[in-house]
C-alpha cells in the first residue's frame, strides 16, 4: 500500500474511508504528528495504492498485516473512519496481539445496506455519475465537475470526489478510485464486517477501544454499543457535537484532542 509518515513517537495507522484517500487525512496527520509517528495509508483500489480485481474487509485486513510487516510494525495503535473503521476492526480482531489501541470513527460493525438505499444521494448514486462519465469527450476538470452536477448537486460532495481526478502522461482524465471495482463490490461494502472478518477462536483483545461519532451523523446509534460491546466489551464511545459524518473535517480541533487524548498515555 502507498503511505507516508509523519512524525515521531507511538506509531498510529490511519484508514480512510469509501471515495478517500490519505490526502483527505494530511491535516490531521500534521497535528496529531506532535505526539505520534503518523502513518497514512490509501487502501486498495484507492488512491495511489495497487487497483485490484476484488475489495472486501478480509483483504483489506491482509492488506494491513503485509503492511505492517513491511514497515516493520509490530504493534500500533489503530484508526479507521468508515469503511476505513471496519477495515480495522476486522484487523484488530484477527490480530489483537498487533493492536496497541482501537479508534473507530463513525461507524459500527453492522450492515448499513438499508442506511445508504435511502439516502437521497446514495453511494450507489455516486458511483454510477462517475462511471459514466465519457473522458474522451472531457477536456478540463470543469467538464468533468458539469457532468457530476446532474446528480450530485453538493458542491462540497463533488470537490471531495474531484480530489479523484488525475491526468495521464496523454492530458487525459481518468478517475484514480477503481470505480468499477467498488461499484460491483459496494453491497458487501455496506454490508461489512461479518461472520468471516471476525475470528470466533480468538478473544476479544484486551487493548483500549473508542468509538467516535457525530453528532448529527446515524451512521451510530446509541442502540449500536450492544452490538459493538459484544464483540469489544470495553469500548467507550464519545460523540463530537455540531459534527456529522466527516467529524474529522467538520470539527478538526475537537477531533484530534479526542484522539490525542486517547491514543497518548
Amino acid at each position: 500500500m502507498y503511505y507516508r509518515k509523519f512524525g515521531a513517537g507511538a506509531p498510529i495507522i490511519i484508514l480512510h474511508g469509501l471515495f478517500g484517500s490519505s490526502d483527505n487525512w494530511l491535516g490531521i496527520a500534521k497535528k496529531l504528528a506532535g505526539r505520534l509517528e503518523v502513518f497514512l495509508v490509501d487502501l486498495r483500489n484507492h488512491g495511489r495504492s495497487p487497483h485490484s480485481e476484488n475489495h472486501s474487509y478480509e483483504l483489506m485486513r491482509d492488506d494491513l498485516l503485509a503492511f505492517m510487516g513491511n514497515t516493520g510494525l509490530e504493534k500500533a495503535v489503530l484508526m479507521g473512519h468508515s469503511m476505513g473503521g471496519k477495515a480495522a476492526m476486522c484487523f484488530a480482531t484477527h490480530y489483537p496481539d498487533r493492536v496497541d489501541k482501537l479508534i473507530v470513527v463513525d461507524i459500527a460493525p453492522k450492515s448499513y445496506r438499508d442506511l445508504y438505499r435511502q439516502e437521497a444521494l446514495s453511494h450507489a448514486d455516486i458511483l454510477n455519475v462517475m462511471n459514466n462519465i465519457d473522458f474522451s469527450s472531457v477536456s478540463s476538470r470543469r467538464d468533468v465537475d458539469r457532468a457530476l452536477s446532474d446528480t450530485i448537486t453538493n458542491e462540497r460532495i463533488r470537490g471531495f470526489l474531484m480530489k479523484n481526478l488525475r491526468q495521464d502522461k496523454d492530458k487525459r482524465y481518468y478517475w484514480r478510485l477503481n470505480v468499477k471495482v467498488l461499484l460491483r463490490e459496494l453491497d458487501n461494502i455496506m454490508d461489512g464486517v461479518n461472520e468471516n472478518c471476525f475470528n470466533p477462536e480468538q478473544p476479544p483483545g484486551r487493548f483500549p477501544v473508542l468509538f467516535i461519532r457525530g453528532e448529527y451523523s446515524p451512521y451510530i446509534a446509541d442502540g449500536d454499543m450492544q452490538v459493538i460491546k459484544n464483540i469489544f466489551p470495553a469500548a467507550k464511545l464519545k460523540t463530537i457535537s455540531g459534527a456529522g459524518h466527516w467529524l474529522h473535517a467538520e470539527q478538526p480541533g475537537t477531533f484530534i484532542k479526542t484522539v490525542t487524548e486517547f491514543a497518548v498515555d
